[in-house]
């Protein structure tokens, strides 16, 4: 992921204000973004979306992001945790924001697999089908809808 955007875009982007460090808020480039602690794609260019589940939260796992060396988060209210926030009101749907204005970076066409059942086989066989003749970005993991569609559009480069 290559995202290069300001904190101060990424405010404009999502509806959000940022609390923290001003050095960093007018200096620092966010190049990817990550929505698990755990990712080995941590250094102080990532941006950490806090979402919630039904049985945890991101907000559970700031602070392994900034031991890993992450200095910025995106979540829904004010931390008590020494790291530089993006507040937002729904980080998903500020996830889907970035998504959004990233997409609209690229003219090239996307495919969509929808349906019940079988998205994630014909995505792989679509991939390995095509691979060798086009730039192929899919959706990590089987990640579908909210999360997958962002994620997936987040790794369009040109």
């Amino acid at each position: 992921m290559k995202l290069n955007l300001s904190i101060s875009e990424i405010c404009q982007i999502t509806g959000g204000h940022y609390v923290g460090d001003p050095h960093v808020q007018d200096h620092l480039k966010i190049q990817n973004l990550i929505i698990d602690s755990r990712s080995p794609a941590i250094w102080e260019q990532t941006l950490f979306v806090t979402l919630k589940g039904k049985k945890t939260s991101g907000t559970k796992f700031v602070r392994d992001f900034a031991v890993r060396g992450g200095k910025v988060v995106m979540c829904a209210e004010r931390l008590n945790a020494d790291v530089n926030q993006i507040i937002v009101e729904d980080p998903l749907r500020a996830l889907q924001q970035i998504a959004v204005h990233h997409r609209q970076k690229f003219n090239i066409p996307v495919i969509g697999i929808t349906g019940s059942n079988g998205k994630t086989i014909v995505k792989e066989w679509l991939y390995h089908v095509l691979k060798e003749n086009f730039s192929i970005v899919r959706s990590p993991k089987s990640y579908n809808s909210q999360l997958g569609v962002p994620l997936s559009v987040l790794e369009i480069t040109k």
